[in-house]
């Protein structure tokens, strides 16, 4: 369901390959910045080849562009050897993964917004239904405001280091 507005689109996500458009659609809306709030990089969402070509393309363009990804529980993703983590390595001046600190970990939502302006959002990580916006910037910097308070408390960790993110 699709909502009809003067600029941008808002609609509802109820699978995970609609789930997988929404990211690619809100990222693709990114021209400097993409920060992404999640509890394990969902395989199959932020390993796709679409959405690693969006990112690599964002950061290639523009030598200010920043992905910054905070990730609860990396250890699927390391263990899985997740495309977005190589990614990240390689260019790694603009990619940036944290591990959020254990306290900060009671959120059950994940998100990723694109420039303060567009996001996905889903209550429940561990459900795909959401919502998407690809203007919605009270919302946007809303969760970006959150996201910079617990980007600001996580650090790298050793098992990222020996990733060499």
């Amino acid at each position: 369901m699709e909502q009809a507005r003067e600029k941008g689109r808002r609609w509802v996500i109820s699978t995970k390959d609609e789930m997988l458009q929404a990211v690619i659609d809100v990222a693709d809306e990114g021209k400097k910045r993409v920060s992404i709030f999640t509890h394990d990089l969902d395989p199959g969402i932020y390993d796709d080849p679409d959405f690693l070509e969006i990112i690599k393309r964002m950061v290639l363009r523009q030598s200010y562009a920043r992905i910054r990804v905070l990730i609860a529980d990396p250890s699927r993703a390391i263990k899985n050897g997740n495309k977005f983590v190589h990614l990240g390595r390689r260019l790694n001046t603009y990619i940036e993964f944290r591990h959020v600190r254990e306290d900060l970990r009671t959120h059950a939502e994940s998100f990723c917004i694109a420039d303060e302006t567009a996001l996905v959002y889903r209550l429940q990580h561990e459900r795909w239904e959401g919502i998407a916006d690809t203007y919605e910037p009270a919302v946007a910097k809303l969760y970006g405001k959150m996201f910079d308070e617990i980007w600001q408390a996580s650090e790298v960790e050793i098992e990222f280091r020996q990733l060499g993110i």
